[in-house]
């Protein structure tokens, strides 16, 4: 037995299709020319619904069909209506017709120039929107939390502080240390030639405190502990953990965000210094190591160079961009997608988001320090 298709019209801009017989793959079964040409000669189609009469058996073959005629009603603006079809075929053709979470995923388009800058400009907005919305919940949740009045638990501030300080300590080291060799040994090479190895301290000294190290600490924070709370938050957020808390009536800014902007917050200034300290060694050693300079030299040549301005440059610095890394990385993961990679998305954009606000950051400390004439 063949696939059996009947179409009738009815009154009110309503064409019924009534299927039957035995749809399978690789037999003749019908196209949609017939709907397309019937909802083409009659312009007044607002709905087609399918009826079964006498529908023996169904494969694939149905579903391409059936997908196939919920794209010819969105081309043509006709309400698409399956409420009468077995529940079989309803669940697979709600599998086939390319939806994700019960929206339909129309197919791309190609946009020109024009396009794709506008589009670019106005998601630019919406995303900056977006950003002052998260940054005003923040606040609130900061309010609550410092009066008391919020959700947080401050056992999970203290392990939170453990894991953005003092498991940071090991990478901060090496990539202090690196750094503050790597531009002593530039600066010793290129100073020998004038006799003035001895402000090798200078250099090292205060480009690290205003600005390697602080930046390269915000880097390094930005590519681990910024990406581990848009993993962490998606990934709560993918199994509907944050809409538990909103269930129960917990703030997840109390619980989830606050924590971690205070506790970068916190541990960010320290770890800036600590970096600064280390860079200022790896100098010491470049210097010592090539050169007569003494310890007591270096260190006293350093002494001279920093004041107490430079130090709070950084410090001033650090405190901003330890905001900024808990921001994106928390913001991010809250904007987390439902897809299998979207936690990894979250955490590249994150870092990406991140490390991005930390130069623009940057710029802006140095044109405002230079006006303060600091």
């Amino acid at each position: 037995m063949v696939s059996q298709l009947e179409i009738k019209e009815s009154e009110g801009g309503v064409l019924l299709v009534f299927l039957g017989g035995q749809w399978r793959a690789g037999k003749n079964v019908h196209s949609i020319g017939e709907i397309e040409r019937s909802i083409v000669e009659r312009r007044d189609v607002r709905r087609l619904c399918f009826r079964v009469n006498g529908l023996e058996f169904w494969d694939a073959s149905l579903i391409a069909f059936l997908v196939k005629c919920e794209d010819l009603c969105r081309r043509n603006g006709v309400v698409f209506d399956i409420d009468d079809l077995p529940k079989g075929v309803k669940r697979l053709l709600f599998f086939s017709s390319k939806r994700v979470g019960g929206e339909v995923i129309e197919a791309p388009v190609e946009m020109s120039f024009l396009g794709e800058l506008g589009k670019g400009v106005v998601d630019f907005f919406v995303g900056c929107g977006d950003v002052l919305a998260f940054l005003g919940e923040l606040v609130l949740s900061l309010g609550r939390v410092i009066f008391g009045k919020g959700h947080a638990r401050w056992r999970d501030f203290v392990v939170l502080v453990q894991d953005v300080g003092a498991e940071a300590l090991p990478i901060v080291t090496l990539i202090s240390f690196l750094v503050g060799f790597i531009m002593a040994f530039i600066g010793f090479t290129q100073l020998k030639r004038f006799g003035a190895t001895i402000f090798v301290a200078d250099l090292v000294g205060i480009a690290m405190v205003r600005e390697m190290g602080v930046m390269m600490t915000g880097v390094i924070m930005c590519g681990r502990t910024g990406a581990a709370f848009a993993a962490t938050l998606g990934s709560m957020k993918i199994g509907e953990e944050i809409d538990a808390l909103r269930t129960t009536g917990i703030s997840p800014f109390d619980f989830l965000v606050t924590p971690r902007v205070l506790a970068l917050l916190f541990m960010m200034p320290i770890l800036v210094i600590y970096a600064d300290f280390i860079g200022v060694f790896g100098g010491l050693v470049v210097t010592s190591s090539f050169s007569e300079i003494t310890f007591a030299e270096y260190w006293q040549e350093t002494q001279v160079a920093l004041t107490m301005k430079h130090i709070l440059i950084g410090v001033y610095k650090s405190i901003a961009f330890g905001v900024l890394i808990a921001l994106t990385g928390c913001l991010r993961g809250m904007q987390c997608g439902s897809s299998s990679s979207a936690v990894g998305d979250a955490a590249t954009s994150a870092v990406v988001t991140g490390i991005t606000s930390l130069v623009v950051a940057d710029a802006i400390f140095a044109v405002l320090f230079d006006a303060l004439d600091m």
